[in-house]
């Protein structure tokens, strides 16, 4: 169990929760939601001990297994051991063992103490903590040759399945993920929510995975209104309530204003004549009348649409013979894409999946022209028109100018500020907001920015590589529905299971070895692969 006493947070002015008291019970999986900005990393951080509150108490189990966050602080360890330091009552004691044991002049008190220390290991399983420690890294796609090597051998993506597999080891009697899916492939995410479905600890996880929310969570820690307020369900489930709940106090503040209409139509024609007692009654009964104030609430969905200026031809890109090889550090080519031909047709709404590391990023950018491929040729189709999307979006967004200048930069003389003022606020920049510099735009706010760039320019080709990883989960709803609508084409990398399932008509998985392309959606796609595997069987 978690508790949070009187928990308050503000930066300066700016208040995130004030006089929080909430308890977090064991046997439930919460997910802590809220958009960009609401705290919730910042609650989490401090409910870890890893920031200060601004006042308030936070009550944590001993055993707590916590997600960290910094990549490179293992780098000097081996994998299998970056693990098992997850539980460190077993890690401190194991090292404490092979301290005794290295010793050259043993004595007594020496022996004693190891076997105090063996008393130790065998209460937290150290036995069989190497199995443990190899399966979780299996399960969540470390391969079993890279056990032993160096955490600073390992691509960022692995270095973070590591750190999961590291909070997970030991079933600490609580759990605290931030972002969890990040880096995962769609695989390696099924597996972790059968692994957190499966556990009986206290879990607090934050994820913009609204798929992967609603599979694992029980309850929804929801920061709104200054405060965190439980819902029982998944995330779905406390959309519908809290929807439910602000029409309700917004149908019964309206029969109010009519209640109240009334009654002060009758002061104000008996006000001054013989009913003074009846007056006086409707004067007290309009004050009892007094609307319930509604707070603005956090649900905000930015409007996304992706209209088309003109449809390309039937064809809309052509890809032949591509092949893309990388020199590795240790002088290794590895080659990502080989022979690969595509035809994509207009209208069609592709995702392409697939673990890390196979060179769906390296495709995208060379369909889009912005990586030129060792040989092979990408050809556009008639009036095809590209709007890029890139993983890394602070490359496609320049520093030093306003969020309105930059996206002025990219519009016609017929895009005056009604268009581009407009295009912003559709995208939560509102007011001030527009006049935010480039420099200190968040990954949310640049992500939505270069959205409004995409509306802005209506290009008939969309391809978009990783487009929900800084967005949060109204956001990517907005971005799946436009998807769907879209009278254009797109080609979508995604880890995102609810965008893919929404907007896909066609599923490309790239792997090491070969490359599926199946016409349908990711649904139909899975039952295909499930179905032509047991039949190879």
């Amino acid at each position: 169990m978690i508790t949070v006493a009187n928990l308050t947070k503000s930066f300066g002015s700016k208040l995130l929760f004030e006089d929080v008291t909430v308890t977090f019970s064991s046997g439930n999986r919460y997910g802590l939601t809220g958009p960009n900005g609401a705290g919730k990393s910042t609650f989490l951080k401090i409910v870890q001990g890893e920031e200060e509150a601004s006042g308030g108490t936070v009550s944590l189990p001993k055993r707590t297994g916590i997600l960290k966050q910094n990549q490179f602080a293992y780098d000097e360890n081996r994998i299998i051991d970056t693990v098992l330091m997850g539980n460190t009552i077993l890690w401190d004691a194991m090292q404490e063992r092979e301290t005794l044991w290295s010793a050259t002049d043993f004595t007594d008190e020496m022996g004693i103490r190891l076997g105090e220390l063996e008393g130790i290991i065998g209460d937290e399983n150290g036995y069989e903590a190497e199995t443990e420690a190899e399966q979780l890294l299996e399960g969540i796609g470390v391969p079993s040759e890279k056990h032993n090597d160096l955490m600073k051998t390992l691509p960022t993506d692995l270095k973070f399945r590591v750190l999961v597999a590291q909070a997970l080891f030991g079933t600490p009697d609580a759990l605290l993920l931030d972002e969890p899916t990040n880096y995962l492939d769609l695989s390696s995410v099924q597996w972790l929510e059968e692994k957190l479905m499966a556990y009986k600890g206290t879990l607090i996880v934050i994820s913009h995975d609204r798929h992967f929310l609603n599979a694992v969570c029980t309850h929804i820690a929801d920061i709104d209104y200054d405060t965190v307020i439980i819902y029982p369900g998944n995330y779905d489930d406390m959309v519908d309530m809290k929807i439910q709940a602000r029409s309700k106090i917004e149908s019964e503040n309206r029969e109010k204003s009519k209640k109240v209409a009334q009654l002060q139509d009758f002061v104000s024609r008996f006000g001054a004549g013989t009913r003074a007692s009846q007056v006086q009654s409707r004067k007290k009964e309009i004050e009892r009348l007094e609307a319930t104030e509604l707070k603005k609430s956090n649900i905000q969905r930015p409007y996304i649409r992706f209209d088309v200026k003109k449809q390309s031809g039937r064809e809309t890109l052509t890809a032949q013979k591509l092949h893309k090889s990388y020199v590795q550090p240790d002088g290794s080519t590895l080659h990502v894409i080989k022979g690969l031909d595509l035809s994509i047709g207009r209208g069609d709404r592709i995702a392409v999946i697939g673990n890390n590391g196979v060179g769906k990023t390296s495709l995208l950018r060379m369909l889009a022209g912005d990586l030129a491929p060792d040989s092979g040729t990408v050809v556009y189709g008639h009036e095809t028109s590209v709007g890029y999307f890139p993983q890394d979006y602070k490359e496609g967004i320049q520093r030093g100018m306003t969020a309105y200048k930059w996206l002025e930069g990219f519009g016609t003389p017929e895009d005056g500020n009604e268009v581009l003022s407009g295009l912003l606020g559709r995208m939560l920049f509102s007011g001030e907001a527009r006049l935010k510099m480039t420099d200190n735009l968040s990954g949310g706010e640049s992500a939505r920015l270069i959205i409004a760039k995409l509306m802005l320019q209506q290009n008939n080709l969309l391809i978009l590589d990783e487009p929900t990883n800084h967005l949060d989960l109204e956001s990517v709803s907005a971005l799946a529905e436009s998807l769907e609508k879209f009278q254009g084409t797109a080609i979508v990398v995604s880890h995102d299971r609810d965008l893919v399932s929404r907007f896909a008509t066609r599923v490309i998985e790239m792997s090491h070895t070969e490359v599926l392309d199946y016409s349908g959606t990711f649904e139909e796609f899975v039952e295909w692969k499930q179905r032509t595997r047991g039949e190879k069987k």
